[in-house]
């Protein structure tokens, strides 16, 4: 793994932004990104993740740093997804406050500094809302119901989950662990951790310049299964056995009950059971009660002997942003 630059710690804020494919779009995103945050007086850092690019993105962002040294990156061998972008980016972020935007250029870095004031309100993360966006209806109808849901199942009173452009304290994101679609429920695993002091910002969305959108309806399968995983996560982690004993306790209280039954009318009214279908009901529902309170004893088990996980991506290099006052280039 390759690094350059110096390490720096004192900085106002990080900028995470994950990469796929996106190198028509990174200088225009850098030069924007520093025009606003140097307007307002920032010692900033940004983190470029290169997520499996296979166009010259990796390139680009080598050029951009060797420019601004402010401007770092790092480089996964494939493609993890934007969940793992993210946490990489979290993991090395120095800045007091840490915001993430998309590299499509759709997020206007002009709304960084109004999430940063939110932020200083006292709130732990800001979300963006793309009030109006610049997407096909084939993609804004199920992002409306997907949001919709979401807010419904979590409680969480935002409009917009997917929204990239988000501003979080930095103990927020060092607080939370991503993979597969998670990126979308940060929220939620934020207030989980205590930081539910959550609030939204309407920002604005451009339409895409160049390369083509990532967005498929595979994601959004994806990301509903990921959300009762962590509905689950966030509500039973730590209590398996409420979840799973619970169940197992009703089904097996159900089963005996019925068992009961056709044992009193076996016994007291002579009726056969052998051929009766609540029989078998009775033994499938002890069964299955039995099973679920195993596995909600297994799972306070494995509570008590758990171990951190390391990290799932694999990075080939790596160059570290540091605030140090960028190269001029004559002519």
């Amino acid at each position: 793994m390759q690094e350059t630059g110096i390490l720096q710690d004192d900085l106002d804020l990080t900028v995470v932004v994950p990469v796929l494919d996106e190198d028509e779009s990174l200088p225009e995103l850098a030069r924007q990104i520093r025009t606003v945050l140097e307007e307002r007086g920032l010692a900033f850092e940004v983190i470029f993740v290169d997520d499996g690019s296979r166009d010259g993105s990796w390139r680009v962002i080598r050029d951009i740093h060797l420019e601004d040294p402010r401007f770092g990156g790092i480089r996964f061998r494939r493609n993890y997804g934007k969940s793992a972008a993210l946490d990489a980016g979290f993991g090395r972020a120095r800045g007091t406050y840490v915001v993430t935007t998309d590299a499509d250029l759709q997020d206007d870095p002009a709304e960084i500094p109004r999430l940063i004031e939110r932020l200083e309100e006292g709130y732990d993360l800001v979300s963006g809302w793309k009030k109006v966006r610049q997407d096909p209806l084939s993609k804004r109808l199920p992002s409306r119901f997907f949001n919709m849901v979401t807010r419904g199942i979590s409680g969480i009173p935002l409009h917009d989950f997917n929204c990239g452009l988000k501003a979080y304290r930095r103990e927020v994101v060092e607080s939370v662990h991503l993979y597969g679609e998670l990126h979308r429920y940060i929220p939620l695993l934020a207030k989980w951790e205590g930081y539910d002091r959550i609030s939204e910002v309407v920002v604005q969305h451009r339409p895409r310049q160049f390369g083509r959108t990532k967005f498929g309806m595979d994601r959004f399968i994806k990301g509903f299964l990921d959300l009762i995983s962590v509905v689950f996560l966030t509500r039973f982690a730590a209590r398996p056995m409420h979840f799973f004993g619970t169940f197992g306790t009703l089904a097996f209280v159900i089963g005996f009950l019925m068992a009961l039954w056709i044992s009193i009318d076996k016994i007291v009214f002579g009726n056969p059971i052998g051929d009766r279908p609540l029989l078998l009901l009775s033994a499938i529902m002890i069964i299955v009660g039995v099973q679920m309170f195993t596995t909600g004893l297994i799972g306070e088990m494995m509570i008590k002997r758990e171990m951190e996980k390391g990290d799932e991506y694999q990075v080939t290099e790596q160059l570290r942003p540091s605030h140090v006052e960028p190269v001029v280039r004559e002519g």
